[in-house]
């Protein structure tokens, strides 16, 4: 009974080693980059005001929801990349108060999504194409998944220290 049990399980055993050896013969595919994700036009779904120096002093209210204010149910947003999904433009429409450059050149602070402690990814703004002259950074908080959501933060800091920052909750558009 032993010597039967024995050879059983050698023989799966050496089954799973044959199975083991087989190659893979698809094709190399590269992996989705931050840039695939983000590329493409977004509608505002909400826009919130952060009051940072009341919330660190827990001084209340410290948000204040700007989405129905100024026209920022019109605001879109349109990033786009070239056909090696690199960053080329991006332009905001909608008849908004600009709390960023309208319009300009954009890159990531990294082609993927980080799995260490260092932070959101940072969406860099420039207002040259050669991207020497940046204009603002905002915080990709959120990187858009199947659910076709991002979060951005723009941060307005004085002397090294947050003073106000915008969250925009963003759904991607058809």
């Amino acid at each position: 009974m032993r010597c039967k049990s024995i050879y059983w399980l050698a023989v799966i055993m050496c089954l799973f080693a044959i199975g083991c050896d087989n190659t893979d013969d698809g094709s190399y595919v590269d992996p989705i980059t931050i840039y695939e994700k983000v590329n493409g036009n977004w509608g505002l779904t909400n826009l919130k005001m952060v009051d940072e120096f009341a919330k660190a002093n827990n001084i209340g209210p410290h948000e204040e929801n700007l989405s129905t204010f100024f026209n920022y149910e019109d605001f879109k947003i349109k990033f786009s990349v070239d056909e090696k999904n690199k960053p080329t433009s991006y332009e905001v429409t909608g008849n908004v108060p600009p709390l960023f450059a309208p319009k300009g050149y954009w890159q990531l602070s990294s082609d993927f999504q980080q799995t260490n402690a260092t932070g959101p990814a940072r969406i860099y703004l420039y207002s040259d194409a050669q991207k020497t002259q940046k204009t603002d950074e905002l915080l990709l908080t959120s990187v858009p998944g199947k659910s076709g959501e991002m979060e951005l933060q723009l941060v307005h800091s004085s002397g090294g220290s947050p003073f106000v920052s915008y969250v925009f909750k963003l759904n991607a558009i058809k």
